[in-house]
């Protein structure tokens, strides 16, 4: 029988215990925390967004950081899969928009106890509070020091995560393990993360929420990417589903150096002609307003005066007296709103890691090291990473039962 030692009880470090458990492997688990799943118990906002209903082509597609190394993964251990083990289990789930796929009960503690339950049921030793500070091979076995001892075993997955999050543990440990045993760690940066602003008027105003827009991101006068759906204002800057795929695209572009350019489209649906007739119909309307209350049909109350600013309108100009070159001004900031991007909020804070353990020294087919017999890694300590809908944790899924069922094979 074979031992394999998984460090990290993340939600790959679960799944490669379970798998190797399951292929006749005898495995340690360790976890730093005192329980396991910890950063899954806050994805998808305490709900635990599971993973996608969408083809495995999207998966890929949804994974801009290195998406097709997981071609095989994902042909091994698919979200069919996932489903079908989490089902069987007696987990009930269900779909929501975007084909995101969730507990019937919205818990993601559920998912985790779940989890813990079937780790005990196996025959899987888990090393709870049990901190991994080293880890060594020596010919064709590994060695692995924690705080408390030294253990042995016949093959080393590495599950550790990335740098977000650190309160749940993710302070990427496994970033150095993979480099004391000879591996290349590509720069780390966040990504899923909210981005800081030069301009204070998004601190003002700070809650409100914008849907059906479409964000930009520019360098020099060249679009390094775009998304359609919701964003939000905070004191710090912008966020929210398209801020943070923007960041992700940052993450993977070159080009994309700060300070870059935001543009936001407050009205994507209409063109600039079809925007402008609705201008002069509502300024009709409202013919006798101010200009801070003749948009009051199109824009939120709080962010009509940032709007008639970047315009050069006066808030109090009254409508009858806006030129139609003031109006064209107005068009360009409804369909271009700028806001200078300084840089993002800190990698702690980020949910995902963008970089990691380079995926050109792994094998994709089994998640084994290319450089190290018997070491494998799985999940996020990889260098890959996914927009939010479940990609992420699919991905350490199957990363995970790959990873797993490789190393517990004899041979």
């Amino acid at each position: 029988m074979k031992e394999i030692l998984v460090i990290g009880a993340g939600a790959a470090g679960i799944m490669a215990a379970l798998a190797a458990a399951e292929s006749g492997a005898r495995v340690h688990l360790f976890e730093k925390n005192d329980i396991v799943g910890k950063k899954m118990g806050i994805t998808g906002k305490g709900r635990c967004n599971l993973t996608n209903s969408c083809s495995m082509a999207d998966f890929i597609a949804h994974t801009p950081g290195h998406g097709k190394f997981l071609f095989s993964a994902y042909q091994q251990f698919t979200n069919l899969d996932l489903l079908d083990k989490l089902n069987g289990w007696g987990l009930l789930t269900k779909e929501e928009r975007g084909g995101r796929i969730f507990p019937q009960s919205d818990s993601a503690i559920e998912v985790r106890k779940l989890f813990y339950h079937k780790l005990c049921r196996k025959s899987i030793e888990l090393h709870l509070k049990e901190g991994v500070k080293a880890v060594k091979s020596w010919g064709h076995r590994f060695v692995v020091q924690t705080d408390s001892r030294t253990y042995e075993g016949d093959a080393c997955i590495i599950t550790t995560g990335g740098m977000s999050y650190p309160v749940t543990g993710s302070t990427g440990d496994g970033y150095g393990f993979a480099k004391s045993l000879g591996h290349e760690v590509t720069e780390l940066k966040p990504s899923l993360i909210p981005f800081t602003t030069a301009e204070s008027w998004p601190h003002d105003l700070s809650g409100l929420s914008l849907k059906n827009v479409e964000g930009s991101l520019w360098r020099r006068g060249k679009k390094i990417d775009a998304y359609f759906g919701e964003m939000l204002f905070t004191h710090f800057g912008v966020s929210g589903p398209i801020i943070l795929m923007l960041s992700t695209a940052a993450a993977h572009k070159k080009s994309a150096v700060f300070p870059l350019e935001l543009r936001i489209d407050l009205k994507p649906a209409l063109s600039k002609e079809k925007l402008d007739a609705r201008l002069r119909r509502d300024f009709e309307k409202y013919i006798r307003k101010e200009a801070v209350n003749g948009l009051k049909d199109l824009l939120p109350q709080r962010l009509i005066p940032v709007i008639l600013h970047e315009a050069g309108i006066a808030k109090d100009c009254p409508v009858n007296q806006i030129s139609r070159e003031q109006r064209q001004h107005l068009v360009e900031a409804f369909k271009a709103l700028p806001l200078t991007v300084t840089g993002t909020r800190p990698i702690s804070e980020a949910i995902v890691t963008a970089g990691g353990v380079s995926v050109k020294e792994i094998d994709p087919k089994t998640m084994e090291s290319k450089l190290v017999p018997g070491l494998y890694f799985a999940g996020e300590v990889i260098d890959i990473d996914a927009f939010t809908g479940g990609y992420n944790l699919q991905a350490a899924f199957s990363t995970g039962f790959v990873a797993g069922t490789a190393a517990a094979k004899e041979g």
